[in-house]
């Protein structure tokens, strides 16, 4: 007797770039323990030497999260990279296929920017690999950092050569754009991808001190960062529209939470700006200004969030695709508002009350908020966990019996 195995992955789709997108997403959230939680003089961000001389001097409660940090950034780097050479070997060989042909002749097109998505996440996880493991890297990152801003580029480019074919298509031969298939915000994926490379684009801006450098940065992130804007306004209109006529299509509730991605995405981009800006400049900031750009994000956050819940819990989505038989590859779209919402607050937290004098930092408030930040964190590493299991463990399917 033969026993064959299967899984859901094995039915590979564009959204399973959301898999290798979420790992890299909290490999970012480790970070922000070493961001905010270990002093780093002479530089905006923590470097290797930082860290360990933060882990030498610092008590145990310091050294535990320097530990988990460093963990758990190699960890979900590691995944982040392993997702995303799997998916690359699966979107080659899907291009061969007949559903391939098909995708492009519909709404769902739009699926195959999670790959430029998914490849300016792991250029940012790789920047963060490098301060975190690499000794000496501050004294050659002016050197690096053309060489990010080229490969944002280049990912930026690969994101407005599928987007121009899609809006090509529907915008000149009418009819071709299904509304009724339009009732979620899938189609807010493209200026997700944007968003992305736009915040990539902006670091430069922040961290470097050459004035062409920080220069150029600002203006390529500043235009990429307002196309992602304008494009998720226009795409959520028209999405909402057909969503009052027709509700919103159940496996693809999950994206009614994507605009909670794209204004953490947004609000660090403008962050970063604003610190070039700053340091490189002269522009001089106010010390309330993050936190009335952090407060009015968290609140449009929150009304996506409570929204996109509300819906997920009428329709049985958990029940349907976290518990029950069903599968969908944009499941994984769920660990991003989780991801976004974790990172948010912590730069609301440290950059906007403590940065305005509201709260004290480590004391009881911004442990207290904090631990929110932490509780989100652990729900999205514990949601990835059962989706891979779920998409990626081969499980007996039936067993052939020989003929006699």
């Amino acid at each position: 007797m033969q026993t064959r195995t299967n899984r859901p992955a094995d039915t590979w789709l564009p959204l399973y770039f959301l898999a290798s997108l979420g790992a890299g997403g909290l490999a970012v959230t480790f970070f922000m323990f070493l961001m905010f939680w270990v002093p780093h003089p002479g530089q905006p961000v923590p470097v290797f030497e930082d860290i360990m001389a933060a882990f030498a001097t610092g008590g145990l409660a310091l050294q535990a999260a320097i530990v988990i940090a460093v963990t758990g950034i190699a960890g979900f780097a590691i995944l982040n990279v392993r997702l995303l050479v799997w998916n690359l070997y699966q979107l080659s060989a899907f291009r061969r296929t007949e559903a391939y042909a098909k995708l492009v002749t519909t709404n769902g097109e739009t699926q195959l920017l999670a790959m430029p998505l998914a490849l300016a996440m792991t250029v940012n996880v790789g920047f963060i690999l490098g301060l975190v493991f690499v000794p000496g890297l501050w004294s050659v990152v002016e050197y690096l950092f053309p060489m990010a801003m080229i490969a944002f580029a280049l990912i930026a480019g690969v994101a407005f050569a599928r987007i121009g074919k899609f809006l090509g298509r529907v915008l000149s031969d009418g009819g071709v754009f299904d509304v009724t298939a339009n009732n979620s915000f899938a189609q807010l994926l493209p200026a997700f991808a944007l968003s992305m490379t736009a915040v990539g684009m902006s670091a430069p801006a922040a961290l470097s001190g050459v004035p062409l450098t920080v220069g150029v940065a600002l203006v390529l992130s500043v235009m990429l960062g307002t196309i992602a804007a304008l494009y998720a306004l226009v795409a959520a209109i028209v999405a909402f529209n057909s969503m009052l006529h027709y509700g919103t299509a159940r496996e693809s509730a999950p994206t009614l939470m994507i605009v909670v991605p794209i204004l953490t995405i947004l609000g660090i981009m403008i962050m970063r700006q604003d610190h070039g800006l700053h340091t490189t400049f002269g522009a001089h900031a106010g010390t309330a200004d993050n936190l009335l750009l952090t407060t009015p994000i968290l609140a449009v956050q929150a009304v996506f969030l409570a929204l996109g819940l509300l819906v997920l819990r009428r329709q049985g989505y958990a029940d349907a695709y976290l518990r029950g038989d069903g599968n969908s590859a944009g499941s994984y779209a769920l660990v991003c508002p989780g991801v976004a919402l974790n990172v948010m607050l912590h730069f609301w937290i440290n950059k906007g009350l403590v940065g305005a004098g509201i709260i004290a930092k480590f004391g009881m408030a911004y442990w207290t908020l904090s631990a929110v930040a932490i509780a989100a964190q652990i729900a999205m590493i514990t949601l990835v966990l059962v989706l891979n299991r779920r998409h990626f463990a081969r499980r007996a399917s039936g067993a052939a019996v020989p003929a006699e």
